[in-house]
């Protein structure tokens, strides 16, 4: 199974059903909550986004080497071959 890690806002309504999305179909995830990290962790997100060749938006989901930004449950299934 690939990794799955994502860059999600605590009060993200897109963010909260990306990470239903997962614990629904049972499939483990990690989880940053960018507006409660703090500033170096901020950083390093902000870093992270950019070297995938992606502006920061949520969530912002890595699947392997893969990324997709925004809830795309379809994309998220296809990468995961569900």
């Amino acid at each position: 199974m690939k990794k799955v890690v994502m860059y999600t806002l605590s009060t993200c309504p897109w963010c909260m059903r990306a990470k239903k999305f997962f614990r629904e179909k049972d499939i483990p995830f990690e989880y940053i909550d960018y507006d409660k990290a703090d500033e170096e962790t901020r950083k390093s997100i902000l870093e992270d986004c950019r070297s995938h060749g992606e502006e920061m938006s949520f969530p912002f989901v890595k699947i392997g080497e893969d990324v997709v930004v925004g809830y795309n449950p379809q994309k998220y299934s296809s990468l995961l071959d569900l």
